[in-house]
């Protein structure tokens, strides 16, 4: 008994390291699009996020979605430890 439940703890813990890993790729892409993207001010994004936005509300917004993001992979992380 003991035996098996070694082996199912063991199977979580390695699931939540790749989990870990796959969303970590995940945001270090996000990351790496979004720099050149917001560099480059295009008229498009502007218009995703609506009438009546500017170029500092849209950085603002995205910095702060990268930061709950990463409040996301720091839980992540402390649940698979």
């Amino acid at each position: 008994m003991n035996d098996r439940l070694e082996r199912r703890v063991r199977a979580a813990a390695v699931a939540g390291w790749w989990s870990l890993l796959i969303v970590t790729g995940v945001f270090l892409l996000a990351y790496v699009v979004y720099l050149p993207v917001i560099a480059a001010h295009p008229a498009w994004l502007l218009s995703m996020f609506g009438p009546g936005m500017s170029w500092h509300d849209v950085q603002n917004i995205s910095l702060w979605a990268m930061a709950a993001f990463k409040i996301f992979l720091w839980g992540m992380a402390t649940v698979a430890l």
